[in-house]
């Protein structure tokens, strides 16, 4: 079974560039008056550091011991200073209610069965300030054209049997699941990016008391 620890001790830096759209969301971000992120499964720290680099007071939440030191690695090199927790995102995350101004999370939070993952979404709406704004990207890609031979563990959800994610769940989302999933915000819009990602661009709707 493949787990991220052992994945980035393996692969080490994942990604050596920001998501596509992550200078667009910068300036909708700085339009909005945002200050405070987190980058939800940093990872080995692509989007923490591009923050950090435009002067967010960003934080980065992960699993994996390694990912971890390779962001910090990174924002050191970078001469940036960024706030790392090392975390599920499957369960209670270590922050206070309406912590965050804004919550990126680019292909992470599919990696559970859906009980996980609506879980995870549940701390996202808790952490996140009413109006909040939140940017979500899971795969569009069903099992059958994933490249490994994979196994169904639940409706949805399958995990490869070979390849660099063995044995790492992957639920496989639709526009309407995702939609539902995150009902509790204001969408404004959902769209598919180059890596054909469904990408979701929300705000946090304001409960009335």
């Amino acid at each position: 079974m493949g787990d991220w620890e052992s994945i980035f001790k393996k692969k080490g830096k994942f990604f050596h560039e920001p998501h596509e759209d992550m200078r667009k969301l910068a300036q909708l971000f700085k339009k909005n008056n945002v200050r405070r992120i987190l980058d939800l499964g940093c990872g080995s720290g692509r989007h923490t550091v591009f923050f950090a680099k435009l002067g967010f007071d960003v934080y980065g939440m992960d699993s994996s011991e390694s990912g971890l030191k390779q962001t910090k690695e990174w924002l050191k090199q970078s001469n940036q200073k960024a706030k790392l927790k090392k975390a599920s995102c499957y369960e209670k995350f270590p922050y206070k209610d309406n912590f965050f101004d804004a919550i990126i999370s680019v292909q992470v939070i599919h990696h559970a069965k859906i009980e996980d993952i609506q879980f995870c979404v549940s701390e996202i709406e808790r952490t996140l300030k009413p109006n909040g704004i939140a940017l979500i990207t899971v795969p569009k890609t069903k099992k059958n054209k994933f490249r490994s031979k994979v196994k169904m563990i639940a409706p949805r959800t399958f995990v490869p049997l070979d390849g660099h994610e063995i044995g790492l769940p992957h639920y496989h989302f639709n526009k309407a699941i995702l939609q539902k999933s995150f009902r509790n915000f204001k969408i404004l819009k959902i769209y598919t990016d180059n890596h054909k990602h469904y990408c979701l661009l929300g705000r946090l709707k304001e409960i009335a008391p």
